[in-house]
């Protein structure tokens, strides 16, 4: 699942703008390092194309996960300060957009409203990892343990399906105006 649909769908249209306005987009190389385990981490990654894999040193440097697009990264090191726990390498060329953490942190001053929604926003991707996680280690014995008959999942639901257009729009958004919406994402030279 694209987890930075946790975020779009949380967020409003006028905070997708700014995210948009405020990031910049990077293009990389395969075996282009984006975050390294233990540096400073400096911006948050949306990543709108590609693939990357995440490594850990304590483990020979094994990859322990992959990410494709629509996944989130460096959102660990924002909220809690501390370097990254992993390094983040791409597979295959790709695109992210990069959200400084300095000018995401001026506008959750500045922004109250935006502030609420964007803490919320995280605290269901980190929730959503977790979940994942402790599905991932239960394997076979996992059952789950919401009633289908529940509200919020309801809700949670219409987050995700705001989330998923969202990101489309984002996605055409950083697009160039008369290129085709069904290509991949293509790099300005410009950028």
């Amino acid at each position: 699942m694209k987890r930075v649909v946790f975020i779009l769908g949380v967020l409003e249209d006028e905070d997708v703008d700014w995210l948009i306005d405020a990031g910049q987009r990077r293009e990389l190389q395969p075996g282009e390092v984006l975050i390294r385990e233990g540096a400073a981490c400096d911006d948050i990654f949306l990543i709108l194309n590609g693939s990357l894999e995440v490594s850990v040193a304590a483990m020979g440097d094994q990859s322990v996960a992959q990410l494709a697009t629509g996944e989130v990264v460096g959102e660990m090191s924002f909220v809690d300060g501390q370097p990254p726990s992993a390094t983040v390498t791409a597979l295959e060329p790709g695109i992210v957009l990069a959200i400084s953490c300095s000018q995401l942190r001026h506008k959750l001053q500045q922004d109250m409203w935006f502030a609420s929604r964007f803490y919320r926003a995280l605290a269901i991707l980190l929730s959503s990892r977790l979940r994942s996680t402790v599905k991932h280690l239960q394997g076979e014995h996992w059952r789950p343990v919401a009633n289908p008959d529940d509200a919020g999942l309801d809700e949670m639901g219409d987050m995700l399906s705001m989330g998923n257009i969202r990101f489309d729009w984002m996605l055409k958004r950083l697009r160039n105006v008369n290129s085709n919406p069904w290509e991949e994402l293509e790099v300005d030279s410009a950028d």
